[in-house]
């Protein structure tokens, strides 16, 4: 276990939208709620870095993803009136699946905004918890918009898959598992998409070990938050096309991209191709199941996108929801 000292997290605080504090309580907040997920190693891996490799498996967490932890922790928090008017939320996926089932376990009403194109298996996934899933087109349509609408016009609450403080700091909580059990780390590589799991594992990370070097990943098509982070205003892109659908979104949140900018040291791309290769070996000799957008982490260290070796380093695998016959044909070379 990892002990701070008082003076070591004090030095880093500051007042951003969520402090370590707000992540220690949602940490205890979801305890028996969602999974404490498995720290794994590879020997085949390290040998192929260089470096000491630690793969936090949230592709293990409640409704396969790390969504559910920011979900909860959000919903948790309702006041009485948000809980009888029940929640609204937008997402590609796993936090469409997430908020359904932090709403099923509250029990209180839900309703997804999911894209036509949407995995199959998310959108199943999600109906299966209760939740009603209205549909929307990612390339024409504004699902903000529509979920701001329907939120005055059913009087249910807004929860926004990255852009909301107690998402933030409920994704967090990855990051400081992580430390609490393999103790400090060099470098923290970390999946993006809007910015929510960044910025809280960001935060986490500093705080419990200041020289810790943290780096978001990004498809190459989709490197909104790289352009954002290299020019210090957030840069809107068209919705990127790429098989990494977690991380097709048009640019960071704004409240993420404060904390991205104050703690992340440096952004990196990857190609789908290169994603490709971290899926069948994290499938083939780690017997994991991971997503396209969970492996972006894992395809950065082996593209050698990061300086990795002699280093102790942590990788996010931040989902495994895909469905096996599109994970067959990626893996078999058949897009």
């Amino acid at each position: 276990m990892l002990t701070l000292k008082t003076s070591d997290k004090e030095e880093l605080l500051d007042n951003l939208t969520i402090t370590f504090k707000d992540i220690e309580q949602a940490q205890e907040r979801m305890r028996g709620f969602a999974h404490h997920t498995p720290v794994l190693t590879s020997t085949t891996a390290n040998t192929m870095t260089g470096a000491e490799l630690f793969f936090k498996c949230e592709n293990l967490q409640r409704v396969g993803a790390f969504k559910f932890r920011g979900a909860y922790n959000a919903i948790a928090q309702f006041s009485p009136a948000q809980l009888k008017g029940g929640v609204v939320a937008f997402s590609s996926g796993n936090h469409a699946q997430a908020t359904a089932l932090a709403a099923k376990m509250l029990k209180i009403k839900a309703v997804i905004i999911m894209p036509q194109d949407a995995p199959q298996i998310k959108v199943t996934a999600t109906k299966n918890y209760g939740a009603e899933v209205v549909f929307y087109n990612r390339y024409t349509d504004d699902r903000e918009a529509i979920g701001r609408k329907l939120a005055e016009e059913r009087g249910l609450t807004l929860v926004s898959p990255y852009d909301d403080p107690h998402v933030m700091a409920g994704q967090g909580t990855v990051a400081k598992e992580l430390f609490d059990e393999v103790g400090k780390l060099d470098v923290l590589l970390v999946p993006v998409g809007g910015g929510g799991l960044l910025s809280g594992c960001a935060l986490a990370a500093k705080i419990m070990n200041p020289k810790c070097l943290v780096v978001g990943v990004e498809p190459l098509s989709g490197n909104d938050g790289q352009q954002s982070f290299r020019t210090g205003k957030i840069v809107r892109i068209d919705t990127p096309d790429t098989i990494a659908d977690g991380a097709q979104t048009q640019q960071v949140g704004e409240l993420p991209f404060q904390v991205i900018q104050k703690y992340v040291d440096d952004m990196v791309t990857v190609t789908d191709a290169e994603l490709i290769e971290a899926m069948k070996f994290l499938a083939s000799r780690m017997k994991l199941i991971v997503e396209p957008t969970g492996c972006l982490g894992t395809a950065a260290v082996f593209a050698n996108k990061v300086k990795s070796s002699g280093k102790k380093v942590g990788i996010i695998l931040s989902g495994g929801n895909i469905d096996l016959m599109r994970f067959a044909s990626l893996t078999q070379g058949e897009a």
